[in-house]
């Protein structure tokens, strides 16, 4: 979770007059015993007990329509990925140190979705170890030490990659040697599509330049393909390549982080970079790998790893595991046989389609984008003939679509931009049906604030 996404959808306890007694005791209990850490989504959190597909319920039977949790990403619970697990657990769940067959199908399986170049994995059991262990590798392969991340980028909870997450706020400051750089423009904010690929690449170079002033040998450029906590943004295809390019050019390498834009999500291709044209040096991935089981990967090319692994021995105890093996491959099988990629494709076209419409209508809406099933929405406000982000605005959709059973939650640097990102089995009636309540939310939105 970001800070921005915290300060929009973070329970308020002044709003606890529309919990009822139980709720309320919950509330206590969570303080006394997680502590103040832990956040709660929504004024009127949710008590979940049951998901099934795309839908969550609650304690009294309510169900939600499920906009946002992209780990169960081929549903939740799903039998078939639960019946492997279990059948697994019930003969063997042990490590990558002995030989075994679940760990080399699993992985010569997913190395089949890559580029050839990016042609040796290793396991993990969470994105953030994934991105750990890559800043690693890429550290020792380039013998730099600088990592340049956008401004709101998230990449996990480890102290080393807590320190390239500036969206966890101010009390998880950056680490050592890390450069930040803007996101990237929409295109209807550059201007035009062309601009968008030159702005990020100029904002890339400006950090090189000051890696090189500062006495930094670069190491990486970092970043996932959507720019999810950014305010997500994935148009025109390929706009990322100058940036790479020069970040290479200096001796660096390119890590994709595919946690968020991975296994399909973004329907024109498998992994989010692959939509760009873009072969990375590596590759993380994580929660939705496993539909909730935790397991996690880096994919990269042989000779970024070959220096790595002469020096260092590598081992994860539940990395690679049988189980997670069998949670992972079942993924898979569920993406191939039920068709998820195309679905996400044709799915989140007709959302998209949908939301311009409602954007045609309500003109809060200030633009529409993103790719497959991972969309943001751009809530913006009139403000003396001109058009400012605002947070309010966005915090009173994700509310009122909780009220009307529709779990969303939203990103960006002003914590105004709507993320839209279902399960990947979100059909057509769920999307006729989510368009139709946000379409009424959106009425209320405007009645109460111009009321």
């Amino acid at each position: 979770m970001n800070s921005s996404l915290g300060m929009i959808n973070a329970f308020d306890p002044s709003a606890a007059s529309a919990l009822d007694a139980d709720e309320k005791e919950m509330i206590a209990r969570r303080q006394r015993v997680l502590g103040p850490s832990y956040r709660l989504f929504y004024q009127h959190p949710v008590h979940i007990v049951r998901g099934e597909g795309v839908w969550l319920y609650d304690k009294a039977g309510r169900k939600y329509l499920d906009a946002y949790n992209n780990v169960p990403s081929v549903g939740h619970c799903h039998p078939h990925v639960v019946q492997a697990v279990a059948r697994q657990m019930a003969v063997l769940n042990t490590h990558t140190r002995y030989i075994g067959d679940e760990v080399l199908d699993y992985a010569e399986r997913l190395i089949a979705t890559f580029p050839a170049v990016l042609d040796q994995v290793m396991f993990t059991c969470t994105g953030s170890e994934a991105n750990d262990l890559a800043l690693r590798v890429a550290k020792n392969a380039t013998g730099g030490t600088g990592i340049i991340v956008t401004r709101l980028a998230y990449h996990g909870i480890t102290e080393t990659v807590s320190g390239i997450s500036p969206s966890l706020g101010a009390n998880s400051p950056l680490g050592p040697h890390v450069y930040l750089v803007d996101a990237p423009f929409s295109p209807a904010q550059a201007g035009a599509a062309e601009k968008v690929g030159p702005r990020f690449a100029d904002g890339v170079r400006t950090a090189l330049a000051q890696m090189e002033a500062d006495g930094v040998k670069p190491a990486a450029l970092i970043f996932d393909t959507i720019f999810s906590s950014d305010g997500v943004f994935a148009d025109p295809p390929g706009f990322i390549a100058e940036a790479i390019a020069a970040v290479r050019a200096k001796g660096g390498l390119f890590i994709t982080d595919e946690v968020q834009p991975g296994f399909g999500r973004t329907g024109e291709a498998f992994w989010g970079f692959l939509r760009h044209g873009i072969e990375p040096d590596i590759v993380t991935m994580g929660k939705p790998m496993g539909n909730g089981y935790p397991v996690a990967a880096m994919v990269a090319r042989h000779e970024v790893l070959a220096d790595f692994g002469a020096r260092s021995r590598y081992f994860n105890t539940f990395g690679g595991s049988s189980a997670a093996m069998a949670a992972a491959a079942a993924v898979l099988d569920v993406i191939e046989s039920e068709k998820l990629q195309d679905n996400s494709l044709k799915t989140g076209r007709m959302i998209q389609d949908g939301l311009r419409d409602l954007a045609s209508r309500y003109p809060i809406i200030s633009d529409v984008r993103g790719a497959g099933l991972f969309i943001g929405v751009e809530i913006a406000k009139n403000a003396d003939g001109r058009l400012e982000p605002s947070s309010g605005i966005a915090a009173a959709i994700v509310n009122g679509l909780r009220e009307r059973g529709v779990l969303i939650s939203a990103s960006g640097p002003s914590a105004n931009v709507l993320k839209i990102r279902p399960p990947l089995p979100f059909g057509r009636a769920e999307a006729t049906l989510f368009l139709d309540l946000l379409d009424d939310t959106l009425k209320w939105v405007v009645r109460i604030a111009t009321a």
